[in-house]
């Protein structure tokens, strides 16, 4: 897997600095739980949604991992008439659904998840959250519905870097203790670490009854280059030459 890793991260940081954008420490923080989702658990019948939406570049670059799109679109990313937005995009091969506002990814995922149970298909709804955007509403309505319908299809994932846009979680807006506020809307919880392939890939494998399953992925944003790893910084700012140099050597180093 770790050649999955070195790329996606590779690119990330190579198409933030070409386009001038941002959310790269989002990005980066995102990238073992997508692998383990697109190598190992998600099948063709199977939804995603990726309700952080300002991630998009993680997701655009595990889709040319698996050949959703083409180099020359992964590429056009930042140019004008590219497909291939900000915030990620259903335009794009592969994408089941646009997000960015926060807060819109879990409320579809639960519709899509009760669509199937209702018509009893084999069909599983995963949906990969911000720790920020647990400041929503629609997150907690949504996780209500979802146990009183028992969808037990729907697999929800965190990506607890800890850190929203402009400062720690913890100074914005509590949200500790999280496995207990999560276990009292009905979800079965886990706890794990966010850049261990080989354990989110079980957790998402496990098999739950009655119940939606709640997946706390431990992260660090700006996961993989020292000078990016909890910094808030690289929320929005995007590296120079040198920057990126330093990087992509760092990153080569650590998933040769």
């Amino acid at each position: 897997m770790n050649k999955y890793i070195r790329n996606i991260r590779s690119n990330i940081l190579n198409l933030t600095f070409r386009a001038k954008s941002s959310h790269i420490g989002s990005c980066l923080s995102t990238v073992e739980i997508l692998v383990a989702l697109y190598f190992g658990v998600l099948r063709k019948k199977d939804r995603f949604i990726l309700s952080k939406g300002h991630a998009a570049l993680a997701l655009y670059s595990t889709l040319f991992e698996k050949k959703f799109i083409s180099k020359k679109i992964l590429n056009s990313f930042g140019s004008n008439k590219t497909i291939l937005m900000n915030h990620v995009s259903n335009k794009v091969n592969g994408v089941e659904f646009s997000t960015g506002s926060l807060g819109h990814g879990l409320p579809v995922s639960v519709g899509k998840a009760l669509k199937f149970k209702t018509n009893n298909e084999n069909n599983k709804v995963y949906v990969l959250m911000s720790d920020g955007e647990l400041n929503e509403g629609t997150t907690w309505e949504s996780l209500l519905f979802a146990n009183h319908h028992k969808l037990d299809n729907l697999n929800i994932i965190i990506d607890y870097n800890k850190i929203q846009s402009m400062d720690f979680i913890s100074k914005v807006i509590k949200i500790e203790p999280l496995k207990k506020k999560f276990q009292s809307f009905g979800c079965k919880v886990f706890e794990t670490d966010g850049h261990s392939v080989k354990q989110i890939s079980k957790l998402l494998k496990k098999k739950i009854v009655n119940k939606p399953k709640v997946i706390i992925a431990n992260t660090i944003k700006g996961k993989g280059i020292s000078f990016m790893e909890n910094n808030n910084l690289w929320h929005y700012k995007n590296p120079n030459s040198e920057q990126l140099k330093k990087a992509l050597k760092e990153i080569e180093l650590k998933y040769a």
